[in-house]
C-alpha cells in the first residue's frame, strides 16, 4: 500500500489484514518503486496524491519496469470525474476505488484483481497471429520475436480478441468478458486499453492493421 496518511493506512491495513492479507505500507511516492521491486507484492494499492512523486508517476514507473509491468494496481482517489479515471487508466491503473469508500468495496476490488491474476485456464493454449505470439501460461507476448510488455488486463483483452479473430465486440461485451461484473471502469476505458495495445503491437498505431475499429459496434482483431 502506497499512501501517506497514517490514519487512512491504519484503517485500511486493519481491514485487509482482517481478511487474511499481509500488507506493507510505503508512505512516499519516491520510495515506492524500489520498495515494490524489493518486496515483490501480489498487488499494489496506490493513492493518487503522494509526497515525493504522484501516484500517476508511480503507476507509470511500475508499468515500464521489467518484471513488474503486469503487477495489478488498484488506485485510491477522491477524483470522481471520468476524465481523471481515464488518465489513471492511461498511466496503467487496473481499477479504482473512489474516496470515501466502504471496507467491503475495497476488499471486493482487491479480491477481484487478485482473482484475475490467479486465473489459469488450462484449456487456453499459446496463440500465434501474424507477428504476434501470446502465451497465457506466463502472460508473455512477442511481436516478431521481440517481447512486448503488457499489463495483466492488456494481455487478457488482447488474448480475448485474438481468440475470436474477425469477430466484432461492443465495448460492453469486452467489459463483461475482461473486467467482469465487479468493475468501476466504463465503456470509455476500453478505448484507452485498445489505444495502449495499438501503441505496443501495431507498426503504425494511427493506422491500425490488427486491432481495428468497427464503426457503430466496437473492436475486432483481424489479419485480413
Amino acid at each position: 500500500m502506497v499512501d501517506d496518511e497514517p490514519q487512512v493506512c491504519g484503517l485500511l491495513v486493519n481491514i485487509l489484514e482482517s481478511e487474511g492479507f499481509h500488507v506493507a505500507v510505503i508512505g512516499d511516492g519516491s520510495l515506492a518503486l524500489p520498495e515494490i521491486r524489493r518486496k515483490r507484492p501480489d498487488l499494489v494499492v496506490l493513492d493518487w496524491e503522494l509526497p515525493g512523486k504522484s501516484g500517476l508517476d508511480v503507476c507509470r514507473e511500475i508499468r515500464h519496469s521489467q518484471g513488474l509491468h503486469d503487477l495489478p494496481i488498484l488506485m485510491l482517489t477522491s477524483r470522481s470525474d471520468e476524465t481523471d479515471r481515464v488518465l489513471g487508466l492511461e498511466m496503467g491503473a487496473d481499477d479504482f476505488v473512489i474516496k470515501p469508500f466502504g471496507s467491503k468495496e475495497l476488499v471486493a476490488r482487491v479480491r477481484s484483481l487478485l482473482r484475475r491474476v490467479s486465473e489459469r485456464a488450462p484449456q487456453r493454449t499459446p496463440l500465434e497471429a501474424g507477428p504476434l505470439t501470446l502465451n497465457p501460461v506466463n502472460y508473455q507476448v512477442t511481436r516478431n520475436g521481440a517481447p512486448v510488455n503488457l499489463s495483466l488486463l492488456e494481455f487478457r483483452l488482447l488474448y480475448f480478441l485474438v481468440s475470436h479473430k474477425n469477430a466484432a465486440f461492443t465495448r460492453e461485451q469486452l467489459l463483461d468478458n475482461i473486467w467482469g461484473s465487479e468493475r468501476f471502469v466504463t465503456p470509455r476505458s476500453v478505448d484507452v486499453y485498445v489505444q495502449r495495445l495499438r501503441e505496443k503491437i501495431e507498426s503504425n498505431p494511427d493506422k491500425p492493421a490488427l486491432l481495428r475499429t468497427v464503426r457503430g459496434v466496437g473492436y475486432l482483431f483481424s489479419l485480413d
